[in-house]
């Protein structure tokens, strides 16, 4: 048994809350175990000088972590700096976001997309993702009827992510913080609601891992991306824009 007396392919206990904050048209409050993110998604009917006049949307993100979501207290970001490792995590979401986006179909607009995390015990960047992708159907939904064409939805397909590793030579999903700095091996998974990969990223921890033990990573990740699409569509209900006999 883990730490949290889960079982090698478990995932953590999720929560979702839509609608958490008025303001943003898409906001959700999702918890995996002891992580809590609050994820926004707003809309400004504008996109980036470069993208000025090309009939194409755009998907961006933002990450921080506020500073009592660790201990010792993490310091608050000042004048718009961020660290290294958030402006790599904000990447990330954006990029995971914009791989099932249809940008024409968005039309000449900007989601942006706020991921902050209130509570970190791993698997930020992930859960980042997860919620991320409930917020921005949600805001979606409120310009619906403004797209440039009604016939196509701004989102391909769903997205999540999860992380594996392993831990005392096992592989082990969705791994809390003690878990993952303990793992000889971490990674971070993100795919489609249709099981395609969107980005991996993976390393040992002075150690190295077998074709064999990726495999089995890769596999207790498909489950767990195939579990968290569910929490989704169950969290959407009757706003999960694709097929719902989706696997």
């Amino acid at each position: 048994m883990r730490t949290d007396n889960r079982q090698p392919d478990e995932l953590r206990p999720i929560k979702v809350k839509r609608r958490f904050t008025r303001a943003a048209p898409g906001s959700v409050l999702i918890s995996a175990g002891q992580t809590t993110i609050l994820c926004t998604a707003s809309i400004d009917d504008d996109v980036p000088p470069w993208m000025t006049g090309q009939g194409r949307g755009w998907i961006t993100a933002e990450y921080s972590m506020l500073p009592g979501s660790t201990a010792p207290r993490k310091r608050r970001e000042r004048a718009g700096k961020v660290d290294s490792r958030g402006i790599e995590i904000q990447r990330l979401i954006g990029r995971s976001l914009r791989a099932v986006a249809d940008l024409e179909a968005l039309g000449e607009r900007t989601v942006a997309i706020d991921c902050d995390v209130l509570e970190a015990d791993g698997g930020t960047r992930t859960l980042s993702i997860t919620g991320a992708t409930i917020a921005l159907v949600d805001a979606l939904h409120t310009v619906r009827r403004n797209l440039p064409s009604p016939d196509r939805y701004p989102l391909r397909d769903s997205v999540a992510a999860v992380s594996v590793g392993l831990v005392e030579d096992r592989p082990t999903l969705d791994l809390c913080y003690r878990e993952d700095a303990a793992a000889a091996v971490d990674m971070n998974v993100v795919m489609t609601g249709r099981g395609q990969f969107v980005e991996l990223q993976g390393t040992g921890e002075e150690s190295t891992f077998t074709q064999s033990q990726l495999d089995a990573m890769l596999k207790l990740a498909r489950r767990g991306i195939q579990r968290l699409t569910a929490v989704q569509r169950d969290a959407l209900k009757s706003r999960w824009p694709w097929d719902r006999s989706l696997k």
